[in-house]
């Protein structure tokens, strides 16, 4: 299934990429909420396209946790944006596409990956950073290069980590979240040397997406590293 299937396009007025902080900046309110993210307009928007793409994704992840991959040699993934890079993980492990919100830090923290805690559907849920565990930097020329629509509102991902002792769901921020995607064992490709190191260590193949790549995760892997980070 892809994003096209998934029907997640709205009509919308994308103010932010025509007057807003990715356009030319002449929006009047901007001097009261300095970015657009913070602007009750772009929450509306942000809260008519989440709210289908989190039921899309929600009845996707749960029909796949019960068929697993069940379709032969192929993987279902959910891929999303992190600065420049395409990455994606097990729709199994995914448990909600939700709209991004209020992190409260955590006094004490440990690791810098850990940002604090969210409130996801009135739980506390640990918000963690990817782009610090792998060490991906912004990149705004990425961010614009790509198609600017309702998919490129920035959401938080919500996983299982699994069992141990910190079970329970981990939230991550994105840039982007394009959809759920299939791919087959035949596109999987290894992952390359170029990629970053703390990255690469997480990825267990690459595979062509649009006009670039896409590093699918190793569920098990980040879900250690995330665990592991709030120890």
């Amino acid at each position: 299934m892809n994003a096209r299937d998934m029907n997640i396009t709205v009509d919308i007025d994308d103010c932010w990429n025509r007057i807003g902080v990715r356009g030319d900046a002449s929006c009047p309110k901007l001097e009261r909420y300095v970015h657009c993210r913070n602007c009750p307009i772009h929450d509306e928007a942000a809260s008519r396209v989440l709210d289908r793409v989190e039921a899309r994704t929600s009845i996707v992840a749960s029909s796949t946790i019960r068929q697993g991959d069940n379709e032969t040699g192929t993987l279902s993934c959910l891929v999303f944006r992190i600065g420049g890079e395409w990455l994606g993980v097990p729709t199994t492990v995914c448990a909600q596409v939700a709209q991004l919100r209020p992190v409260h830090s955590l006094p004490h923290r440990r690791h810098r990956a850990v940002l604090g805690v969210v409130n996801v559907r009135g739980r506390l849920t640990v918000c963690a950073s990817l782009a610090r565990l792998f060490g991906i930097e912004a990149n705004e020329s990425a961010a614009k290069s790509v198609s600017l629509d309702a998919r490129e509102l920035g959401r938080l991902v919500v996983m299982q980590s699994g069992n141990g002792e910190h079970e329970g769901p981990i939230a991550f921020p994105v840039d982007a979240v394009d959809g759920v995607h299939r791919f087959t064992h035949a596109q999987l490709q290894p992952v390359p040397a170029t990629l970053a190191q703390r990255l690469s260590s997480h990825a267990h193949a690459v595979a062509a997406f649009k006009d670039t790549t896409v590093g699918l995760l190793d569920a098990d892997r980040l879900i250690d590293s995330l665990n592991r980070s709030l120890t």
